[in-house]
């Protein structure tokens, strides 16, 4: 499905095979705290990961801070794009780390890999980033797909995971890493999933390609040269 080879040689790249994704407090409340990424955006680059990693078969798991208060529910597209994703409750704590069961369940994986996106980013996406390196894991945290209270916040963080080890990446190179080849059976669900959450102005471009294609396989569809032909007849 993907060239195993090249991330085998390459430690700076994503291996499917050895990955798990973490959602991580993707609540409507705390959406509402968003202000470095529109919040539109946000939600359809979370929607693209809970998408990849259901056809990638990644491992996926999500949890929530306090969702029966103001910080309000997981966002439900989640699970509805990714029905094997497992929720994961927790009893209060803010490093979503801290709770024994996540961390177990995670373990269980076998996996060492984490692709990590959380909202608030300094909070969510942070503390178990720090707290997965101290573990020994490789860790991506997937930036665009965790918003934060201030562009200010979000630049502070980055150079916070950084030095502690953490690759910072994007939606749209998660899903290209895992994808790695469009030479496979499920490439347009792949492509499905990057017109609709994360390049929606693609789809105009596969439309007009559509389009191009089958004027070649049937022709024109407006007959220009009748037009010509009946104004070259008019009398001027």
């Amino acid at each position: 499905m993907y060239d195993k080879s090249a991330v085998e040689k390459n430690k700076w790249m994503i291996d499917p095979d050895d990955a798990v994704m973490l959602l991580i407090d993707h609540q409507s409340g705390l959406f509402q705290l968003v202000r470095d990424i529109d919040q539109p955006v946000l939600r359809r680059h979370v929607c693209a990961l809970a998408r990849v990693a259901h056809l990638a078969k990644i491992p996926t798991f999500t949890t929530a801070s306090v969702p029966d208060g103001p910080n309000g529910p997981l966002i439900p597209e989640i699970h509805q794009l990714n029905p094997e994703a497992v929720y994961i409750p927790r009893t209060g704590q803010i490093n979503a780390w801290d709770n024994p069961e996540w961390v177990r369940a995670i373990e269980k994986t076998g996996r060492k890999t984490l692709l990590v996106a959380g909202t608030l980013t300094s909070v969510c996406m942070a503390f178990p980033t720090l707290s997965a390196l101290v573990a020994g894991y490789k860790v991506f945290t997937i930036v665009d797909a965790s918003g934060n209270w201030s562009q200010m916040a979000t630049e502070i963080t980055l150079a916070r995971v950084v030095q502690a080890g953490a690759m910072p990446i994007d939606t749209y190179a998660v899903l290209a890493e895992v994808m790695s080849t469009w030479n496979r059976p499920d490439a347009l669900e792949f492509a499905g999933a990057m017109v609709d959450y994360i390049v929606p102005p693609y789809r105009a471009l596969m439309e007009s390609y559509d389009k191009a294609q089958d004027v070649q396989k049937v022709g024109h569809e407006t007959k220009l040269d009748r037009l010509q032909t009946a104004r070259t007849k008019t009398p001027a």
